[in-house]
């Protein structure tokens, strides 16, 4: 696989994540999700799930298995998010290994085709589940109101690395957003 298809993601998601509908997850065959956490599910630094999240949790939960997988290694923080959303979760994964998303898949029992790996990174979460032969989707960050006033650097760069090695960073599918 070249580096434009192991960076390419296979939907790319405008909005965050809460924009992930259960119709968007049936329309492409998904079964399960593994979800990363930092600034996929809450900003950095945030220790507690949202509420419009644990919603969002909830609807999802009724039609697709889920899973964090985050390379955090704060038991405290990431388990206090996972146990609020009542999910099984993997710390310190080093994405882009796949060890531990392996592991998610392993316990979903699910063939990897029909599990999505979603997060807000190139090099990590995209380049992770493409490795997988996962579907990859990427969502906008969510970043914290603090830090939202700057420029986000490292998905910039990111964006541009992958540019360069051939990857258009437009969706194999149609750009989906909520209206």
């Amino acid at each position: 696989m070249t580096w434009n298809n192991l960076l390419q993601p296979d939907l790319i998601l405008e909005g965050s994540i809460l924009n992930l509908t259960p119709e968007i997850i049936q329309q492409y065959g998904l079964k399960g999700l593994v979800l990363d956490v930092d600034e996929t599910l809450v900003p950095m630094k945030v220790g507690a799930a949202s509420l419009e999240l644990q919603q969002w949790v909830e609807q999802i939960r009724a039609c697709t298995v889920l899973c964090l997988v985050s390379n955090n290694l704060s038991e405290m923080r990431i388990g206090g998010i996972a146990r609020s959303l009542n999910l099984p979760y993997y710390l310190g994964a080093a994405k882009p290994s796949r060890r531990k998303i392996r592991a998610a898949l392993r316990a979903m029992n699910l063939p990897v085709h029909q599990v999505g790996m979603v997060g807000d990174r190139l090099f990590t979460d995209v380049l992770a589940g493409n490795r997988l032969g996962m579907f990859t989707i990427l969502v906008e960050p969510i970043i914290h109101p603090e830090v939202a006033l700057r420029s986000h650097p490292i998905r910039n760069f990111e964006v541009w690395i992958s540019e360069a090695l051939g990857a258009s960073i437009a969706p194999k599918y149609t750009k989906i957003h909520k209206d």
